[in-house]
């Protein structure tokens, strides 16, 4: 008899384990949510009202400060958050502005961006500094290329899509500067 009874006690011990590891997911799933929609919006917005149309060449470029809260996101949440604020936060600002045109090149490009940047800072040892700059390099490189051959799709012309390099250069360069000093410090008060 009293292993039956042992038996049963297990099960009943094993069904609330369960259920407190269902509550604990739930709990991070909720987690998960709430901070990529807080960085799609923040993603959203600050390139929504902070940005400059710069006066060159061709398409020109558009200098904002989207991908502050974009690296944020990487740095600290990591690379699926990163790419997640990347991706729907530029990707909605094109929709709904007079950029749509550029939505499915905004989708991939800056989702790519996140994702690699935060994958970088993830899984690269050393100095954080130093990684999340390298981070910031690469997701430059990313913007670039893949703005340029997006712009090559789009206008049929391989010279014109150069005029839009200093934009695109400045604006990760520019959220390079305000956030990897940031950083470290806003990752040791959230996390």
């Amino acid at each position: 008899m009293s292993g039956k009874y042992q038996f049963i006690t297990n099960i009943r011990s094993t069904k609330e384990v369960t259920i407190v590891s269902t509550t604990a997911v739930r709990a991070t799933r909720t987690r998960a949510l709430v901070i990529n929609a807080l960085f799609i919006g923040l993603t959203y917005v600050a390139t929504v009202f902070i940005n400059i149309k710069l006066p060159i060449m061709g398409n020109g470029g558009l200098i904002h400060l989207g991908n502050v809260p974009l690296f944020i996101a990487a740095f600290v949440f990591g690379r699926k958050t990163g790419a997640v604020a990347g991706a729907f936060g530029m990707g909605l600002y094109d929709l709904l502005s007079p950029w749509t045109i550029w939505a499915p090149f905004t989708f991939v490009i800056v989702g790519a961006m996140g994702y690699v940047a935060g994958l970088i800072s993830e899984k690269v040892p050393g100095n954080k500094v130093l990684v999340n700059t390298l981070a910031v390099a690469t997701a430059l490189v990313i913007k670039i290329v893949g703005y340029y051959f997006a712009e090559v799709i789009l206008y049929h012309n391989w010279i014109q899509p150069f005029g839009s390099i200093p934009g695109n250069f400045l604006q990760v360069v520019i959220a390079g500067i305000i956030v990897v000093p940031l950083v470290a410090r806003i990752k040791q008060r959230v996390i």
